[in-house]
């Protein structure tokens, strides 16, 4: 999906969950209908693609990467995220990705994912967060931008999901 993101922002109401299930690799198996529909592309669109294909240009890499570790360490996250619709709009979610766990094997077979609405006031401190590590990403790379999340985390003397439920 090749989109030119716009200004224009999503709104969803705050009892609206938006669920998705993915494989080991992030490919999507499950969407709902709420997803589906804020997405607006149709399931058969979603189902067997990469779960990036709606990944905003606004988002840092960093946060994937703590994403990706703290899953692939068998742990859920917590993780505010700027998500793109199929008409360049834009939503944000409060994503809880947990993974999937098959028991009779004691090992995970995928991901699962909740989101909500996020608060205004959580959104004040994400949006300029990510706009400064965004921008150290271009100038330095991830390490850039991995080195004042850090920073930052040690500074409020917090672990990142923590940092993330704190407000």
């Amino acid at each position: 999906m090749t989109v030119k993101p716009t200004n224009h922002e999503i709104k969803f109401t705050k009892d609206t969950i938006l669920v998705t299930k993915t494989d080991l690799k992030g490919i999507i198996t499950y969407a709902n209908r709420a997803f589906v529909k804020i997405v607006g592309l149709e399931e058969a669109e979603l189902i067997g693609q990469p779960h990036n294909i709606i990944r905003h240009p606004d988002m840092p890499k960093i946060i994937f990467k703590y994403l990706w570790e703290y899953l692939q360490n068998g742990l859920e996250i917590h993780a505010y995220v700027k998500n793109l619709c199929k008409d360049g709009s834009f939503y944000w979610v409060m994503a809880n990705v947990t993974p999937s766990i098959d028991y009779s094997i004691n090992k995970p077979i995928g991901y699962h994912s909740a989101r909500r609405l996020p608060t205004a006031e959580a959104l004040a401190i994400i949006e300029p967060l990510y706009k400064q590590l965004l921008q150290a990403e271009k100038v330095g790379g991830m390490q850039a931008s991995e080195k004042i999340l850090k920073n930052l985390l040690q500074e409020k003397g917090m672990q990142y999901d923590e940092f993330i439920l704190s407000f």
